[in-house]
């Protein structure tokens, strides 16, 4: 059994990975496949094969997304992958404004209320967004014309808690870590160049406090892979 005694509970922070989940292209024809391989009447074991996008379900994004150069999934060192956890609350500001964006004064009222955040964290934004899981159309928002409207992180704030707070991962209960009304992206183009991953579509930020948490983020080690689909945990002392 794990030591569980600098810990004492595990939040699932991972939404189940099937032909169900939202999709970016909002299809209706899912990117996510599967078929049984083996039988446990016929071959005494089960197994299947199953096929999907790299970025589907609660996944990472890895700095090659948007960067030559960037790390691949394989190549993000592991200790980048079991963090301090920030949780920034902005769930209420969402409620009025799905096109809402994390602020700088954001992480400066959590830091009034925490302290400064930890160099090397990973900073996710509960944005209550998960609650539309459920619901395709709801999940993407799709509005006039074809874009999407949901929260994220402005470019200011997601630069500051790089350059000046040194976090190594954002993350999101979004399908991306900035609004998705945008179209250039820019939040993926900084913050790739700098070696920061995202995992999105993330699950339960409600029930992890804002800060003292750690987070375990276990993407699938692919080779040369811009992202994978990830177990995510949050370990609560």
């Amino acid at each position: 059994m794990p030591d569980q005694s600098t810990f004492r509970t595990v939040i699932d922070l991972t939404h189940n990975l099937n032909d169900r989940s939202p999709n970016w292209e909002g299809t209706a024809e899912s990117p996510y496949e599967w078929r049984e391989l083996g039988n446990l009447e016929r071959d005494g074991y089960y197994s299947r094969v199953f096929t999907t996008q790299e970025h589907y379900g609660t996944h990472l994004d890895a700095p090659a997304h948007f960067a030559a150069g960037g790390w691949t999934v394989d190549q993000i060192p592991a200790e980048r992958l079991v963090r301090p956890l920030v949780v920034i609350d902005v769930h209420e500001e969402v409620q009025s404004n799905p096109d809402y964006e994390v602020t700088v004064q954001d992480i400066a009222t959590w830091e009034d209320a925490h302290g400064l955040i930890p160099s090397g964290a990973v900073v996710m934004a509960y944005t209550g967004w998960d609650e539309r899981w459920n619901s395709h159309q709801e999940f993407r928002n799709q509005q006039s014309g074809e874009l999407t409207h949901y929260p994220g992180f402005s470019l200011e704030a997601a630069k500051f808690l790089v350059k000046s707070r040194e976090v190594v991962g954002l993350g999101i209960d979004t399908m991306s870590v900035e609004t998705g009304a945008t179209t250039t992206y820019p939040v993926h183009l900084f913050t790739s160049k700098e070696n920061v991953y995202h995992v999105e579509n993330v699950a339960n930020l409600s029930l992890v406090p804002p800060a003292g948490a750690t987070v375990v983020v276990a993407p699938i080690k692919l080779e040369k892979g811009s992202g994978g689909p990830a177990r995510v945990l949050a370990l609560v002392s």
